[in-house]
């Protein structure tokens, strides 16, 4: 955990540069071609200029009373279309693949002790207290360093784990699956998934896909060790996966993000579904 703050928190803050002693110019010899060409107010650089449109626009608060007044406002925006695109989505996977639940878990388990080991951090890995602790020390240390950016993730990360929660938690008590080793009756959905990619989804929404990948690994970890362990089955963590990506999406707030799902016929027969994004800063 410590090494994953540490991570976000170079990506976040960018690359710094050592100061160096400037040496006064001589008036004798001209100025190098590059500053010769180079004129005032030199635009950045296109990707550093795509880098910062990306990331979300940094709240000039970021306490704890902010994190509450935000979570309450994210309540009221849980019915946004993307997030029933994304339900709808999550939802169709998850009952596609509730047929071959029972076959899917006999051929995860293994009686081999190096899967096994391989799979045990993952019920510490998504545990909520864990997630919770290491959303904690990214914002303390953003707090604690002065960067904003830094508190700002930490402060959307613990959002999205309290939103997680607050949409997995009803849904096992209504549906009350029984888990597949006969435990309690709440299966349905993961909660171990939910948290891991709600996780995920802030860091790539703050970030970008290519620092995000680590985080999407992790939580697909997390997910598989939980049918592994024979604490879920597939559709438990496909739709816990789905609530959790509502939930990292909803708390981050910057471009306009539209999804659009339409059936194309295909030609001999058939249906496909066409899949088209739309953004623009807002």
């Amino acid at each position: 955990m410590v090494l994953i703050t540490a991570v976000l928190t170079l990506a976040l803050s960018g690359p710094t540069q050592p100061p160096q002693a400037a040496s006064p110019p001589d008036p004798q010899q001209p100025a190098p071609l590059e500053q010769q060409a180079e004129p005032q107010g030199t635009k950045a650089d296109p990707q550093d200029q795509k880098a910062e449109a990306k990331e979300p626009p940094t709240p000039p608060h970021t306490g704890i009373r902010a994190l509450f007044g935000n979570l309450g406002e994210d309540v009221k925006h849980l019915p946004a279309m993307q997030n029933v695109y994304i339900a709808a989505i999550g939802g169709g996977l998850a009952a596609a693949a509730h047929p071959g639940d029972q076959a899917f878990n006999a051929k995860l388990l293994s009686h081999y002790d190096a899967v096994n080991t391989v799979f045990a951090p993952g019920k510490y890995l998504g545990n909520t207290p864990e997630q919770v602790a290491f959303s904690l020390g990214t914002y303390a240390f953003g707090r604690l360093r002065d960067q904003p950016k830094v508190a700002h993730l930490g402060m959307d990360l613990l959002q999205a784990q309290l939103l997680s929660e607050i949409l997995v938690e009803p849904l096992k008590y209504a549906v009350r699956r029984e888990r597949p080793d006969g435990s309690n009756n709440l299966s349905f959905p993961s909660g171990h998934a939910s948290v891991t990619f709600a996780t995920a989804t802030v860091i790539e929404r703050h970030l970008g896909w290519r620092k995000s990948i680590l985080a999407y690994a992790i939580a697909s970890y997390v997910a598989m060790s939980r049918i592994h362990d024979n604490q879920h089955y597939l559709s438990d963590v496909i739709f816990g996966a789905a609530v959790g990506t509502i939930a990292g999406r909803t708390v981050v707030h910057h471009q306009a993000d539209y999804w659009a799902f339409t059936p194309v016929a295909m030609p001999g027969g058939g249906v496909a579904l066409m899949v088209s994004r739309t953004k623009w800063d807002r």
